[in-house]
């Protein structure tokens, strides 16, 4: 495990050991487990481009499906430029930065949000938070597999771009939502994540999300227009998720620092995240391990033994 400054400035490279599973303070040791839990479902909410809504689509999947029953874990996965904490108001004392460190574990860090939800908060303005080493980002996927009670649902909002963090998270999870806008930059930088992950890292189903758009009928198109290129050029497969409309009630829930399905359940685009929130709940429940590290996937393993024993 890297080691910080006094200032928490700067990251010193260290070992990992501290983060690999069993030796996080107060943990419970690798393989005590025996029983198969239900696999918990991982989705990465990521973008490519920042500026398109990645966090709030996020934060509002988040209560939506805690509404509906589910327990759902939110984690921050914005190292360096946090803001899950500040969009939903809420004031954590420890956060991720502190996890790496070895004082606290990620059960100590967790807050409770709108609904029940559960939230792991990350750092904000940390430049050796944003440049973690990938031995370090897979240390922190498996620390997930110690959670003494595992959520149904963790998403993880991934930071904006093409990086170490942003690809390792992504891989790692079962589902990838990518969200998009109709702007140009938006389109070209969800191709270059899409092309990224499919050609070098081997995650070829993505589901996209439209967000910010005028009508139903906008979302569609928009979705087109990305699956055109992919069409084209990629082997993957897209599915279109759904729409967020553009909606001032959401600017208004923003500013009051709360998720719109909270602040106010019956605009458009709390009704939206309502849907979008039912048609994951639909997505095939994740049945193995990938060979690839993945989190939580000793409770795959253990689910797909059982299945085994089960069904031989």
């Amino acid at each position: 495990m890297r080691t910080f400054d006094e200032n928490h400035n700067a990251l010193i490279p260290g070992s990992i050991q501290g983060l690999m599973p069993g030796s996080i303070p107060g943990s419970i040791p690798a393989g005590s487990r025996h029983s198969a839990a239900p696999a918990v479902r991982v989705i990465a909410v990521t973008s490519g481009k920042g500026g398109v809504g990645k966090t709030s689509v996020s934060a509002n999947l988040g209560v939506a499906l805690s509404m509906s029953g589910k327990r759902v874990l939110l984690m921050d996965a914005d190292l360096g430029l946090a803001n899950v904490d500040v969009m939903l108001g809420l004031q954590p004392i420890y956060n991720l930065f502190h996890v790496l460190a070895g004082e606290r574990t990620l059960e100590d860090v967790m807050l409770e949000g709108p609904a029940g939800m559960r939230v792991i908060p990350a750092s904000s303005g940390l430049k050796g938070m944003a440049e973690l080493s990938h031995l370090e980002h897979v240390g922190l996927i498996r620390a997930f597999s110690e959670l003494r009670t595992p959520p149904d649902v963790l998403l993880v909002d991934t930071a904006a771009g093409i990086s170490d963090s942003v690809v390792t998270f992504s891989k790692a999870a079962h589902e990838v939502l990518v969200v998009v806008c109709d702007e140009p930059s938006s389109i070209t930088d969800a191709y270059a994540l899409i092309k990224l992950l499919s050609r070098e890292h081997g995650v070829f189903r993505f589901r996209i999300v439209a967000n910010m758009v005028r009508s139903s009928q906008e979302g569609s198109e928009l979705f087109r227009k990305l699956t055109r290129v992919t069409d084209r050029f990629l082997d993957t497969s897209l599915d279109y998720a759904g729409a967020i409309p553009f909606d001032e009630y959401l600017r208004k829930a923003v500013q009051k620092q709360r998720a719109v399905v909270d602040a106010y359940p019956r605009s458009r685009a709390a009704l939206a995240f309502g849907k979008l929130a039912q048609k994951t709940r639909q997505w095939p429940a994740p049945q193995a391990a990938r060979g690839s590290i993945e989190f939580f996937i000793e409770q795959l393993v253990t689910h797909n033994e059982a299945r085994t024993v089960a069904f031989p």
